[in-house]
């Protein structure tokens, strides 16, 4: 927190930024390959990076033995470095979001549920979809936002200025997308009430911001409730979203039925979306964050997993 208030009062081009400059035009360069050439990159990158990230590695294992027990060790370690591989084809398909077409793949992605959006709109309701930490990363907001009348997202600011503008200049680039901090509830909720659509992905563990515990593979994962607040206050309808790279090399995104009682019961409404996020998981288990520390707060009493 004391980093990112120093750098916000830098201007962006302070000699303490140029490392960020770099990566920037590294990146830049890398959004120029052909799309095939990044995922082969990905694919030959992420395992060299399963095998030089060790501790990145041993989360991603302990994620794995307490969600997904019934594998045995050769399966969970080929799972581990798939995981990898995923994650690193996301990241390099985040620059083709920033600064390249993704047209061609908002129309060739094949849409599952988009009638529970229809009639969210017929009911004249915004909608708040609810997301997780997929391995396409940036990737998946434009093919998101595809199927959006009036998009928008929830966003936490990179602690770099340089890397948050990369970030957020690219995103904003598609559809008309309107951004919202955390710090920005009441204005998104205004937007809700207007008719807007904003995806937020909620599924990831705000350690001392907890505030229930609901089952995520069978285990007590810390959620927050701040889903169910803007469900009561803005009156919007909830659909659960997900967005898949598919082994053929093509792209799914699938929206839930709208999630009726929403908002009634802030430990219900966290099943309600882990449960969605575990069946896609189950899925393609490859394709989840699993390199993040989802269960690292517990219950109290409860034994650490990593």
């Amino acid at each position: 927190m004391a980093s990112r208030r120093k750098n916000s009062k830098r201007p962006l081009w302070h000699p303490a930024f140029l490392g960020a400059w770099i990566t920037v035009f590294i990146l830049w360069l890398v959004s120029l390959l052909p799309m095939a050439t990044k995922q082969r990159f990905g694919d030959w990158l992420g395992r060299k990076l399963a095998r030089k990230l060790k501790s990145r590695a041993r989360v991603v294992d302990a994620n794995l033995k307490a969600c997904l027990p019934e594998l045995d060790d050769a399966a969970r370690k080929r799972l581990v470095e798939d995981t990898f591989v995923a994650s690193t084809r996301g990241m390099l398909e985040s620059t083709h979001a920033w600064w390249r077409d993704v047209a061609p793949y908002c129309e060739s992605e094949i849409v599952l549920g988009r009638e529970h959006l229809e009639e969210a709109r017929k009911q004249g309701r915004g909608v708040l979809l609810i997301g997780g930490h997929y391995s396409i990363f940036d990737f998946a907001l434009p093919l998101v936002a595809s199927n959006l009348d009036k998009p928008g997202y929830m966003y936490r600011p990179n602690n770099n200025p340089v890397i948050d503008r990369m970030i957020e200049r690219g995103r904003r680039r598609h559809f008309n997308i309107r951004p919202f901090t955390k710090r920005e509830l009441r204005p998104m909720m205004e937007f809700l009430k207007e008719g807007g659509q904003v995806w937020y992905a909620c599924d990831q563990d705000f350690g001392r911001k907890t505030e229930v515990f609901a089952p995520f593979f069978g285990i007590q994962a810390g959620c927050i409730t701040t889903p169910s607040y803007i469900a009561r206050e803005s009156g919007a309808a909830i659909i659960c979203v997900s967005h898949l790279r598919l082994p053929d090399g093509g792209y799914r995104v699938e929206f839930s039925p709208i999630q009726e009682g929403f908002g009634d019961d802030p430990k219900q409404d966290a099943k309600t979306w882990n449960g969605f996020i575990e069946s896609t998981i189950r899925e393609l288990p490859d394709q989840y964050l699993w390199l993040h520390k989802r269960f690292k707060t517990r219950p109290e009493g409860a034994p650490s997993i990593y």
